[in-house]
């Protein structure tokens, strides 16, 4: 503890003024005004540290004192306070030895401060002794949500690992199969294309010829890579098309291989300038080749589709766990809302459009990414739950004044008026029981508000609920990181 300057104890007439002592009768007021002392300390300096053994129980008697903890080597602001009676320390030490005697949090003196410090042995004596069953009250209560805290805690944990795996796994499930079933046809293709080149080895094809249908093979591919996409109407009109010039040149699989061709983009007269100086047999030969070339190089594109496609999955994984990134850095909010919603994806009902109304040039915000992406989770579940599978969910960002904005709105039903100022609180819910615990809001708010010294916000009306989070982009001058 660092050192202070004490000077006069309190009277039990200036002890009465504390709301935590009004209600204390002459004795017991005179029993701690004996007990305790008054000290002050410097602005800047800690009152106690974390981890430290508890001797003191603190009441704050004038200044303004911040209480911070350390989190995973940072340290966090738990919040500030001036006001008279405010209090810290060894709050548990009416507990004994059934818990650690340590300072749970820091408290240090944001201006010069004046305390009244009562020995945690003496502050226990008097729960024990003047309150014996408010005690066994905040003995249950103590030890009881510590032990559901960590239980439903880690219940929360699972349930939402659980979800983002089921859903990332269903994600990934799609383009592999599809680079299952493209390879599979590969090779069949490639197989068939082994046998054409039998041919070229029984000299059935000169080299003239051999020569043609490679420059052939190239003009196709390339059509095949920059072939545009088709409407279905476009589609089935093309394959008309070629279907009908294809079975006039003699094709027996005319209507099966056309809408390969049409999937490269090449069509009837491309096939005709292509084949015009062969006839009959060659020209049926020409076209097969062609085909299994335009296939060939469609599933190959199928593949590496499939495969970007995972590496994109893996990528937004990897975004929105920010398992590589420091704990605390620069990030682009975007970057964070994309990787959430694909997380996510699986999670979002068919009759639910996604829209974003993402601003340019959004400078990068000073944050812990995972966490943040904890809290886009959190909203977003709660704007799909609201709006029961069917509406529009939008993700819109802005900056102002040195702060980034970022809204999470829904078209569901709207939150309650009366219910509306405790969405916030641990444990409350509106879901039915055994689908929320009413820790997602309580989190999303401890992290925006209490870690990254911003602020969240909601407006509500039925089909209009908007979730607004506040979060500073360039931090004042001397504060330290939260």
């Amino acid at each position: 503890m660092t050192a202070s300057v004490s000077r006069e104890v309190l009277t039990p007439d200036e002890l009465r003024t504390l709301f935590l002592f009004e209600a204390l009768d002459d004795d017991q007021l005179a029993w701690l005004a004996e007990r305790g002392r008054v000290e002050v300390r410097e602005a800047g300096t800690p009152v106690y540290t974390q981890g430290e053994g508890a001797t003191c129980f603190f009441v704050l008697l004038s200044g303004t004192v911040a209480l911070s903890r350390q989190l995973h080597g940072d340290d966090i602001e738990l919040g500030r306070s001036e006001q008279r009676g405010a209090y810290g320390g060894a709050t548990q030490a009416y507990l004994g030895d059934r818990v650690d005697q340590v300072y749970p949090n820091t408290m240090r003196a944001v201006t010069d401060v004046e305390l009244f410090v009562l020995p945690a042995a003496e502050f226990a004596t008097a729960i024990r002794t003047w309150f014996p069953m408010a005690l066994h009250l905040l003995e249950g209560l103590f030890l009881g949500l510590r032990a559901s805290d960590i239980i439903v805690g880690e219940r929360e944990r699972l349930v939402a690992l659980g979800s983002l795996t089921a859903g990332l796994t269903h994600e990934l499930n799609n383009p592999a199969a599809a680079a299952v079933r493209a390879t599979d046809t590969l090779r069949d293709r490639v197989t068939r294309m082994r046998h054409k080149l039998a041919l070229i080895a029984d000299g059935r094809v000169d080299g003239k010829r051999l020569h043609e249908l490679v420059e052939m093979q190239d003009a196709a591919v390339q059509r095949a890579r920059t072939a545009r996409p088709l409407t279905a109407i476009e589609a089935a009109d093309a394959e008309d098309e070629l279907g009908d010039w294809l079975d006039a040149a003699g094709m027996d699989n005319a209507w099966d291989i056309a809408p390969t061709f049409v999937s490269g983009g090449i069509d009837a007269d491309w096939l005709a300038e292509a084949t015009a100086e062969l006839s009959g047999e060659n020209r049926r030969a020409a076209v097969g080749w062609l085909n299994y070339t335009v296939d060939t190089e469609m599933l190959m594109g199928e593949i590496e589709d499939a495969v970007r496609r995972i590496s994109g999955l893996v990528d937004a994984a990897r975004q929105y766990s920010q398992l590589d990134r420091a704990a605390q850095q620069p990030v682009d909010v975007h970057e964070l809302l994309d990787a959430t919603l694909v997380m996510l994806k699986a999670k979002i009902p068919a009759g639910v459009r996604v829209v974003k109304e993402y601003a340019e040039g959004m400078p990068l915000v000073p944050a812990y990414g995972a966490e943040l992406n904890q809290v886009w989770t959190n909203l977003i579940d709660n704007a799909l739950a609201a709006m029961g599978g069917d509406g529009t969910l939008t993700l819109a960002t802005w900056h102002e004044d040195d702060h980034a904005y970022v809204e999470v709105r829904d078209t569901g039903t709207g939150i309650d008026p009366e219910i509306r100022p405790r969405i916030f609180e641990p444990f409350f819910s509106t879901k039915p029981v055994g689908e929320g615990t009413g820790l997602g809001l309580d989190i999303s708010y401890r992290i925006v508000v209490n870690k990254h010294g911003g602020d969240i916000r909601v407006a509500s009306h039925p089909g209009d609920t908007r979730f607004r989070v506040c979060l500073p982009v360039v931090r004042p001058s001397g504060d330290e990181p939260l």
